[in-house]
């Protein structure tokens, strides 16, 4: 005998759809969508409020695990962090963006092959630090930027924290989507152990490093070929130190 699935239920998906569209506000639309998928699935309201107010008292210290982080950046931020990082990597004179996130993206993959995810992120890492020092060692070798190349290299910031993590975290065995393959191949009859699916991610590892390295080196020749033309002139781009870029910009500028 078979028995009809009756598919209402699933036009709280269509809420959220509809409502992430028009850009609505994120917790009306996901209540929204709660509240219609019990309605649809002939839920007594009593027990639709239930569920939510279950589902927040399991969930209410989440969002204090992701606001106090980003209120200890901020403070930091206040004090001087994105400049001291910005002065900090400006005294290195070989250091570039491209070559600063080639770094960065060796030390992201290798801390989250071994499960050390938390190291990094856009909030921790990426805004108050690795974004302002990419910026710090461009300026100091071609003088002031535009906005348009500030928001390319904070871009390329994100991107490489992105790659670094998204395969990093592919060769440590206790990751969730590696456990959920080993455990979706088991049900479908193939029995291989996390350590094998782990070890097969290597080489998408290597070659992420290897492609996405050679971008941000391409990223080094771009801005080389763009901002020439702003080095201070009898100076050398390369070579340029802080006080002789900030200085003769200024004067630049105010003639």
């Amino acid at each position: 005998m078979q028995t009809t699935v009756s598919l209402w239920p699933l036009i709280g998906v269509a809420v959220i759809i509809i409502g992430f569209v028009l850009r609505f506000n994120p917790m009306l639309i996901v209540a929204a969508a709660a509240i219609a998928t019990g309605l649809a699935a002939h839920f007594p309201p009593e027990k639709i409020l239930a569920a939510i107010g279950t589902g927040f008292i399991k969930t209410r210290n989440i969002p204090l695990i992701i606001l106090l982080p980003l209120a200890v950046i901020g403070l930091l931020e206040r004090h001087g962090l994105r400049e001291r990082a910005q002065i900090w990597i400006s005294g290195i004179k070989a250091a570039t963006a491209g070559r600063l996130l080639i770094v960065y993206l060796l030390v992201r993959e290798l801390t989250a092959a071994v499960g050390l995810t938390g190291l990094g992120g856009h909030p921790q890492m990426v805004r108050p630090l690795l974004a302002p020092m990419a910026e710090g060692a461009t300026e100091t070798r071609f003088g002031k930027l535009s906005d348009a190349v500030r928001y390319r290299l904070r871009a390329y910031s994100a991107a490489t924290d992105n790659v670094g993590l998204f395969f990093g975290e592919d060769i440590f065995v206790a990751f969730g989507a590696i456990v959920l393959m080993v455990t979706f191949l088991k049900e479908a009859g193939i029995v291989v152990e996390p350590m094998h699916v782990a070890v097969w991610g290597m080489p998408t590892a290597l070659c992420a490093f290897i492609i996405h390295g050679f971008r941000l080196w391409l990223l080094d020749r771009k801005l080389e070929r763009e901002l020439r033309g702003n080095a201070p002139e009898g100076t050398d781009a390369a070579t340029a130190s802080p006080t002789q870029t900030h200085s003769q910009t200024a004067s630049g500028d105010n003639a």
